[in-house]
């Protein structure tokens, strides 16, 4: 158990906490993110900081995100005499990573995690977006997440998060964890993935708002034809002009043809010489 459980903190299932302890995982986990000395890196769910006491000696500056405020204390004790440990109590899901870029004056951060898997989906779309800011982000999720993440075009895990996320990241699953590295050990196997952010997209869209609309859309249907999933928002026409034959699957289509179509459903830009009134 790390320094910072030895409060004897029960694991709280509203938090989806899943204590990491297993200290062979946990070298491997150290081991795949490579910390250095000039990162700021930045850990989500601390928890009782089992991983958190192998990165802030290894690295230049460490910021933990915690939600559960009866954890902070330990973790302010236990790291009380390292300089470059901060704390920043708060909803990983609505917390605002620049913030800590702002406090430290940097520019660019690593993010690792042992991810809550009851918010991991809607966790890693707020994470996304601050893609332009992040290095590498390293997270431990549910074994069928990181197939969902990592799943290509015809796969049966193919659908909205890995199209997403891989338009924003390379998607690089590392190793599986079985569930009695955890204190309590969840019902389910578990991977670590490696998500680094890509100088430029995959594929060019206009507006990646509007991909994700679309792609939300047809995959609220999956079983159905992409004719009839996407049909309030799309006609068969623009599906071809899209590539896309419409008896297809929704997990039939390519991040390319999805790009396409989120850019034929938008108005057409206006001339360069005339202005929006």
């Amino acid at each position: 158990m790390s320094r910072a459980g030895a409060g004897g903190h029960q694991a709280r299932k509203r938090f989806g906490q899943n204590f990491l302890q297993d200290p062979g995982i946990i070298h491997r986990i150290v081991e795949a993110i490579k910390p250095a000395p000039t990162d700021l890196m930045v850990e989500i769910g601390p928890g009782q900081g089992a991983i958190t006491e192998q990165l802030v000696d290894a690295v230049g500056e460490l910021a933990v995100v915690e939600l559960d405020r009866d954890l902070i204390p330990n973790l302010r004790i236990s790291f009380a005499t390292r300089t470059n440990f901060h704390v920043y109590a708060g909803d990983a899901l609505k917390f605002d990573y620049q913030r800590i870029l702002r406090d430290l004056n940097r520019d660019r951060m690593r993010i690792v995690g042992n991810l809550p898997y009851n918010i991991s989906t809607p966790l890693l779309f707020h994470l996304v977006a601050f893609h332009p800011w992040i290095q590498d982000m390293h997270f431990m999720l549910q074994k069928e997440v990181v197939e969902r993440l990592a799943a290509g075009v015809g796969d049966n895990a193919y659908g909205r998060l890995g199209i997403m996320v891989q338009y924003h990241c390379q998607v690089e699953p590392l190793f599986m964890v079985p569930p009695e590295a955890f204190r309590p050990a969840p019902r389910v196997d578990s991977a670590m993935v490696r998500l680094r952010p890509h100088a430029k997209p995959p594929v060019s869209t206009r507006d990646v708002t509007q991909l994700n609309r679309i792609v939300t859309l047809a995959f609220s249907q999956r079983r159905k034809t992409v004719r009839n999933a996407v049909k309030s928002a799309v006609n068969e026409s623009i599906l071809e002009q899209a590539g896309i034959a419409p008896d297809l699957r929704p997990e039939q289509i390519t991040l390319a043809q999805y790009a396409r179509l989120a850019d034929l459903t938008l108005p057409a830009p206006l001339p360069a010489n005339q202005k929006e009134e």
